[in-house]
């Protein structure tokens, strides 16, 4: 448990405090290079949703903050009284959800928006943080999990049905006594 409480608190510090230097050393200026190319860093106060989606709405801020809430709670509730039975690698996806959803949630709740300052600038994407990087890493691993979860279900299963069709076959025959 303590390792839990470890992990996630050192990623939300991580993630607040590249915030707190992006409003720092961004907002006077807007943005500068990073990845010529690639990314620049880009300072955006965004009030919405992954791609501002519901921004500008007050009633989109207190959605957000409620189903946000609820989420890192059910998080919470799986990694301190479901580990035990839980997957190592459903585990480690778990973390960064949480500590992601946790990060902006307090970006939410303080200032009403949250700061993304990554933008990409060899295609038109949504400018995110690091708290959403955290998030996507720990569903890319949750969709590893389920994957190679399906993967091992389906071997179980085709082996099960396996042994049953031999031993079907082999109820019905005649002991072979040589002749």
């Amino acid at each position: 448990m303590l390792f839990t409480v470890v992990v996630i608190s050192v990623l939300v510090a991580a993630d607040q405090l590249t915030k707190y230097w992006a409003t720092l050393a961004l907002a006077p200026n807007g943005s500068a290079p990073f990845l010529p190319g690639i990314m620049e860093l880009r300072y955006v106060l965004n009030d919405g949703a992954a791609f501002s989606m519901l921004g500008g709405k007050e009633w989109g801020r207190v959605f957000l903050i409620v189903l946000t809430s609820i989420a890192m709670l059910v998080i919470l509730f799986l990694l301190f009284f479901r580990r035990s039975s839980m997957n190592r690698l459903c585990y480690a996806a778990l973390l960064p959800i949480e500590a992601g959803g946790i990060g902006n949630l307090i970006d939410r709740v303080l200032n009403g928006y949250v700061v993304d300052f990554f933008a990409t600038t060899f295609i038109n994407f949504a400018v995110f943080n690091v708290a959403d990087c955290f998030i996507t890493v720990g569903f890319a691993l949750l969709v590893l999990y389920y994957i190679l979860e399906e993967r091992k279900n389906h071997r179980a299963n085709a082996a099960k049905a396996e042994g049953s069709g031999q031993q079907e076959a082999g109820e019905g025959a005649r002991p072979n006594d040589g002749r």
